[in-house]
């Protein structure tokens, strides 16, 4: 009977804590800020391609693990955001990270082998680019209010309307190809 009376007890003190104390759940500044970047890179077809290739590459993923183990956590026991600033250290499994944003894009500097990628938006030719070890790929491009060009492979571009069959059919595109390389 003592035992029956303690749990509920537990339970009773278990409830109550959990309405009355606040969360450390945390911002998820950095995921929230790339989807907020997302979201304002074009018309919702291109947000939803833009979406899809930071899907694929693990963008989404590497953001929110990073907010979740790393930023999170700082932000919990400090009591301050760590995304306030646009410059930013990470520290990952794989090493050290600083994410520099400024108006045109990213700069992502590895702290430990001194690595760079840029994430960049090249007004003339209304494209957003990355660049790695000198050299730059078109992630996507705009061609006109209702279309953008695409890679699909190393060297093979794709037009597709921004509309919910196209960026269908570019997902059909890339689940093919994924599935190839498998």
């Amino acid at each position: 009977m003592k035992k029956k009376v303690m749990s509920a007890f537990m339970a009773a003190l278990l409830c109550l804590t959990a309405v009355t104390t606040p969360s450390c759940i945390g911002s998820f500044g950095l995921s929230n800020r790339l989807l907020g970047w997302n979201q304002n890179v074009g018309n919702k077809f291109v947000n939803e391609l833009v979406f899809f290739a930071f899907w694929i590459l693990p963008v989404y993923e590497v953001s929110i693990l990073a907010d979740v183990i790393v930023l999170n956590s700082i932000e919990f026991w400090s009591g301050s955001n760590p995304m306030a600033s646009g410059e930013k250290v990470l520290e990952t499994k794989d090493g050290r990270y600083l994410v520099k944003a400024d108006k045109d894009g990213y700069d992502i500097m590895g702290l430990d082998d001194n690595t760079m990628i840029r994430l960049d938006y090249d007004a003339d030719e209304n494209s957003w680019n990355v660049t790695a070890n000198g050299e730059t790929h078109m992630l996507f491009a705009f061609v006109d209010d209702t279309h953008v060009r695409v890679p699909v492979g190393a060297s093979e571009y794709r037009t597709v309307e921004l509309s919910e069959a196209g960026v269908y059919a570019y997902q059909q595109m890339i689940g093919a190809d994924n599935m190839a390389v498998r």
